[in-house]
């Protein structure tokens, strides 16, 4: 915002400072803060109670609102400093992405251009196969967007209740009314939808709100009592401590959780109003978080490309090398704050009217989202045959999962099994995407040999009966273990000739989650499930062959391929340690569960992948993995002869 020097609030300034401060530690890695995420929500509550402010002030005062005006404002604010690192993150992507990711977030750049890329981040964050989200340079554009969608709707929302009953008291329960509907539904969707829940504007419109409401609530209480004032700052700042210590990716967020930063940012926002002097509010106001807090826009536009770019070209970051680019994200905040964010936000000839800033700021964003899709067509041309091929290997689905709804969503409960051959004999497939990728060569060597095959799979469900805390969802995964139950027991009763089992090892999903520490209670739980789910089978008479898990990669195969193959380097680059890829010790202990169950089969095709050091990903000029852990589809093809002699051939006659 642009405000009267003598409407300064250094306590704002300061907090600004902790917002971006919690955002920039939490992408850099800094575990002691693993809920820093939760600075983006303090952004809104500060967005919320500034323009509602002046939105009110200008309403009380004349009777109207300069809607040019209040959008010039926004756009010398926001837009160029925005586009300019969109630009700036483009050209460095151009040396070190490759062509395939280029014209992938050259998208991403377009939407954010345009302001939309949380709309684009919704319908990204359903596909289950689509590019890791922390690969995506643009992604933290998503809260610009959200917050210009509610500078656009919420000066009209104010005015049209102003006219509909002039005074405070109308806008006041308007944005009260709007805030209750909207945290309600966002409450509802972190559990249901939380990509809907995160990225969707109405649904964090009762964030801006609450910092409306506190706008327009009187200080005089807190004037009046200065030590209630100091108390209530210094709760506040606790309540967002709180959060950035305690809060975690895997946590239900926003929903209830999300109170905690914005009711401690509503406290300290009303105590500062108030006038309150010492304590935490001269601590806001202290130089160095005043001079980040100024930084703040810069900072949070420039920390994450350079931090993805960095981990792309040194996966592993060391303290040091983490540290070094927050001295290079700093640096290019302090050029483009001094360069580019204050000269045109303070610029006297933009200033003079609304037309001379918003004619320019169309134009700009217009160039934006041009140059942005211009430069996704031009990387689609720069992609050779070569590349081609693995971007097609990667995209394309297995068996099962080109045949709608055969692979489960998260919400399912109820099995939908899919038929595949006309056999008299059956073969059942049961277990999540890591069963779902045997599909192609199993329902092939099930063909030639006279079975059918019919699955039963589910996303992220193992076949195993383990509860888990599903990331997706944000809490217990209870449709898996419901839907489980029932597959368990059509299988049982459709009596197959095999049951082919594989699922997500263990030891791959902590992996993934990047958890670490005392296993020793999920191990059990994992024996005891897997145990349980081969003896209903084994009880019934039921043959089953489990197939052991694929090796597990630290990044997405496809994409570190392309990488190799663009800089004229070989994929083996990619090629990870059987030590860590193979989860060997884990698989010894499944085997040996496996093999004490009466009718089951363990099936070991490791040395497709791996020597006896080295796991490969590119196996006979075929890609070996769509992503990090999953199967690409020609290659699983590919291996139809061992599917074959290994499962059906040995154990399914």
């Amino acid at each position: 915002m642009s405000t009267p020097a003598q409407d300064f609030r250094p306590d704002i300034e300061g907090l600004r400072a902790v917002a971006v401060a919690g955002v920039v530690a939490f992408h850099f890695g800094l575990t002691a803060l693993p809920g820093g995420f939760a600075g983006v929500d303090i952004f809104f509550v500060i967005s919320g109670y500034l323009i509602t402010r002046h939105i009110v002030a200008e309403i009380s005062q004349t009777g109207r609102l300069d809607l040019l005006r209040f959008y010039a404002r926004r756009a010398r604010r926001l837009l160029p400093a925005a586009l300019f690192v969109i630009a700036a993150t483009l050209a460095a992507g151009a040396l070190i992405l490759s062509p395939e990711e280029q014209a992938l977030y050259s998208k991403g750049a377009m939407f954010a251009s345009a302001y939309m890329i949380n709309l684009w981040l919704i319908r990204w964050s359903f596909d289950y196969f689509a590019n890791d989200a922390t690969s995506n340079p643009f992604i933290h554009y998503w809260s610009l967007s959200v917050e210009e969608q509610f500078y656009l709707a919420w000066p009209a929302l104010l005015l049209l209740a102003a006219w509909v009953k002039p005074g405070k008291r109308a806008i006041m329960i308007t944005i009260g009314a709007v805030g209750l509907v909207s945290f309600i539904a966002c409450a509802w969707l972190t559990s249901v939808s939380q990509p809907w829940a995160f990225y969707f504007s109405p649904l964090r419109a009762w964030e801006f709100a609450a910092g409306g409401l506190v706008s327009m609530a009187p200080a005089r209480l807190l004037q009046e009592r200065p030590l209630l004032g100091r108390a209530l700052s210094l709760t506040g700042l606790t309540m967002i401590g709180a959060a950035y210590l305690t809060f975690s990716e895997d946590a239900p967020f926003p929903g209830f959780l999300a109170l905690l930063p914005v009711a401690g940012t509503v406290l300290l926002l009303k105590a500062g109003a108030a006038g309150a002097r010492g304590g935490v509010n001269a601590t806001l106001a202290l130089p160095p978080l005043q001079w980040i807090g100024k930084l703040s826009y810069s900072l949070y536009l420039w920390h994450w490309p350079v931090i993805v770019y960095a981990g792309m070209l040194a996966p592993e970051l060391t303290p040091a090398e983490r540290l070094y680019c927050l001295a290079v994200t700093l640096a290019l905040s302090i050029l483009s704050y001094h360069l580019i964010e204050n000269p045109i936000r303070r610029n006297g000839w933009l200033m003079a009217s609304a037309a001379r800033a918003l004619v320019p700021a169309l134009l700009l964003t217009g160039t934006g989202v041009a140059a942005a899709y211009g430069n996704a067509r031009l990387a689609v041309h720069d992609i050779d045959p070569e590349q081609r091929i693995i971007a097609a290997s990667a995209a394309e689905p297995s068996t099962a999962r080109a045949k709608a709804g055969c692979v489960q969503d998260y919400q399912s409960v109820t099995p939908k099994p899919c038929v595949f051959g006309d056999g008299q004999r059956l073969i059942a497939l049961f277990g999540d995407s890591h069963a779902d990728h045997w599909s192609t060569p199993l329902i092939e060597a099930g063909r030639k040999n006279g079975y059918r095959v019919v699955t039963w799979l589910k996303n992220s469900c193992r076949a195993s009966r383990i509860s888990v805390w599903s990331s997706e969802l944000k809490r217990p995964y209870s449709e898996c273990d419901r839907w489980r139950e029932q597959a368990i027991a059509e299988i049982i009763e459709a009596r197959p000739a095999l049951v082919v089992i594989s699922e997500l090892a263990l030891t791959s999903g902590r992996k993934m989650a990047g958890r670490s520490g005392d296993t020793r209670s999920q191990d059990a739980d994992w024996r005891a499930g897997l145990r349980s789910t081969l003896t209903s089978m084994s009880k019934a008479g039921l043959k089953v062959a489990f197939i052991r898990d694929v090796p597990f990669n630290n990044a997405n195969v496809d994409t570190c391929v392309a990488r190799a193959l663009w800089r004229d380097e070989t994929p083996s680059r990619c090629d990870q340690t059987r030590a860590y890829a193979a989860n060997d010790a884990m698989a010894a202990v499944e085997r040996d569960i496996v093999d004490s169950i009466p009718n089951a089969a363990y099936v070991d095709l490791t040395d497709r992948f791996c020597s006896a050091t080295i796991c490969h990903v590119f196996i006979d000029g075929k890609l070996a993995f769509r992503d990090q852990h999953h199967m690409a589809t020609p290659f699983a093809e590919s291996l139809e002869p061992e599917v074959e002699k290994r499962v059906i051939s040995k154990v399914g006659r």
